[in-house]
């Protein structure tokens, strides 16, 4: 719903980022049991079957046309060389990149790119808003939405976000 509501056309992928990271923080927050449910930490040696892998897929796939046309920087080029490995070894990666960013399609570079910059925000939200929805930041004085806008806007540098 919330990529429905904001996409790249509508705004700049900056704002488009900040929009989606923030609505998938409302829901943690609303629903932390739920959240913690289905984000917490995996059984060791379970592999998740291919319906739930499509299911974070779909969540994580609207945040990739938001760093396709960025210019990641230097702190984040090991993480986008890797990704564009990751995608040039696993066609069902390289398909779902795809999907959501058609002009990828053939274009190493900004199939890399984009699902780096899916998977450094999928970090950055389940890192801080797993940690809001599990309680941690109670007493510390901050909120978890001042929090979370200086994480995305920190990745949103690193890439060269307009």
């Amino acid at each position: 719903a919330a990529a429905d509501r904001s996409t790249t056309t509508s705004q700049g992928p900056r704002a488009h980022l900040h929009s989606l990271a923030e609505a998938y923080r409302a829901w943690a927050v609303a629903e932390p049991h739920r959240y913690l449910l289905i984000q917490g930490a995996p059984v060791p040696g379970y592999v998740a079957p291919a319906d739930t892998l499509d299911r974070a897929r779909a969540v994580l796939g609207p945040f990739l046309p938001v760093f396709a046309d960025g210019s990641p920087g230097a702190e984040v080029a090991r993480v986008v060389d890797q990704m564009t490995a990751w995608a040039g070894s696993d066609a069902a990666v390289a398909g779902w990149v795809a999907e959501y960013v058609p002009s990828a399609v053939g274009d190493t570079g900004m199939t890399g790119q984009s699902l780096a910059g899916a998977v450094l925000a999928w970090a950055q939200l389940h890192g801080s808003v797993g940690l809001e929805a599990a309680g941690q930041f109670a007493g510390m004085g901050h909120g978890g939405d001042a929090l979370l806008a200086a994480q995305t806007e920190m990745l949103a540098n690193a890439f060269a976000l307009a």
